[in-house]
């Protein structure tokens, strides 16, 4: 379990420095396109990279509780059978109480967030909550936790977070190159420009699709991780 903790750690580092280093390459390539501006897309580059790892890290988890339609954290008193559920497991497991979101959707789905296991959140849906006995629950419930445990679920936020980033500015850059291409022309150019111009728009579609890859890739490896120790 330690080993898959400092793997985890390692993979969060490693993911958020190539983060910056390509949003800030990013930057370079659009400085190069659009000379007259300087290094200003660099240095705004650099402060939305910065700004992205720091909100992924701290504000991750809310993020994706929010898109999910979370409601919570609920109390004892607001749903008894799912929280002693999940106090009972996390004794047991040995890790501290998450906060506990329900969504209120029919579908049977089930996640963990947060960037450490005091600071973990767990999310049911009513339909997971209604369609599965209790043994079944608990088996998703332990599933969940063990991503908390070991840190997965980190990584996990981070990388949703900062995939959902890179769509954000790949679309920001398209629309901002369609709608200067009269001004790109006029400037004339050149072949270098052309060529630069040419691999920032392949790297901005692209990174989008590269970035889900990742995503999933590592979204496959840790479900199987999560299962050995839940």
């Amino acid at each position: 379990m330690y080993s898959q903790i400092d793997a985890n750690r390692r993979k969060t580092l490693l993911l958020i420095v190539i983060f910056v280093v390509f949003i800030i390459f990013i930057g370079w390539v659009i400085g190069r396109i659009y000379p007259e501006y300087g290094y200003s897309p660099l240095f705004f580059a650099a402060i939305i990279s910065g700004i992205m790892t720091l909100v992924s890290y701290f504000s991750g988890d809310k993020i994706a509780l929010s898109v999910a339609g979370a409601n919570g954290p609920i109390e004892k008193n607001d749903n008894p059978y799912v929280y002693r559920l999940v106090e009972n497991l996390c004794v047991t497991a040995g890790v501290p109480l998450p906060k506990i979101y329900i969504i209120p959707d029919r579908a049977m789905n089930a996640f963990a967030t947060g960037r450490d296991p005091n600071h973990g959140s767990i999310a049911l849906t009513q339909g997971i909550i209604d369609g599965l006995e209790n043994e079944e629950l608990e088996g998703v419930v332990s599933h969940e936790l063990s991503h908390i445990k070991n840190y997965d679920s980190r990584l996990m936020t981070i990388v949703v977070v900062l995939v959902g980033a890179i769509a954000i500015l790949s679309n920001y850059f398209l629309r901002f190159r369609w709608g200067r291409r009269g001004s790109a022309n006029d400037r004339g150019g050149g072949q270098i420009g052309a060529i630069l111009m040419i691999i920032g728009i392949v790297l901005i579609v692209l990174s989008p699709i590269i970035a889900e890859l990742i995503k999933l890739a590592i979204s496959r490896k840790r479900e199987f991780l999560a299962d050995a120790s839940g």
